[in-house]
């Protein structure tokens, strides 16, 4: 009787999907076979027992970040591939890090853009993942230490970022457009 291995069977789940393996190899391509081993991170036959998860093993990684690995292997085995990915990993993060220092001033998700473009450039630059982790670090240091204060410190906190977001905004309208909205409050009180 033959049967078909079931998807929690850890053997009929590991490993980088097969067809894309075979078809680069077919085309001559020099693609690895085994994911590199990462430090906390389960291999696909640790941790499972009888199709189990075992508590407390860490979670293995989704499987969508493992095709996207895959696939940036496939196209790193080619010479010009590895090329041009460099060249549109380069001018995706350098536009999106354009556009995110542009709209710090404004109101906005400039610092956020900025964050996302370090993680692009982080796919092929080591200096842009070194940089993102130091700032994940720092952000999440300010973080906790922000929650461990009392509400009176995180209420000053608070009112400190809304002056200085409110003046970076007055700040910018004023120099970037030319409007001046104090002068233009200031002239409506004393009219009305």
């Amino acid at each position: 009787m033959v049967t078909n291995r079931s998807s929690v069977d850890p053997v009929a789940a590991s490993g980088p999907p097969k067809v894309a393996v075979r078809a680069a190899e077919k085309r001559g391509y020099d693609v690895p076979k085994e994911q590199p081993e990462r430090p906390g991170r389960s291999t696909p036959d640790t941790g499972r027992t009888g199709g189990v998860l075992v508590v407390g093993e860490p979670a293995r990684r989704p499987r969508w970040r493992d095709r996207i690995s895959t696939t940036l292997d496939l196209i790193r085995a080619n010479p010009s591939g590895r090329i041009a990915l460099k060249i549109f990993i380069s001018i995706a993060g350098a536009l999106v890090v354009t556009i995110g220092i542009a709209l710090i001033p404004l109101p906005g998700p400039g610092w956020l853009l900025v964050i996302a473009g370090l993680g692009i450039w982080a796919v092929e630059y080591h200096w842009a993942r070194r940089l993102l982790g130091f700032t994940r670090r720092h952000v999440h240091g300010w973080t906790q230490w922000v929650t461990r204060q009392s509400l009176p410190v995180r209420a000053v906190l608070g009112a400190v970022g809304l002056i200085f977001v409110g003046t970076v905004v007055w700040l910018s309208l004023k120099y970037s457009l030319g409007v001046d909205v104090v002068a233009a409050a200031m002239h409506y009180l004393a009219t009305h």
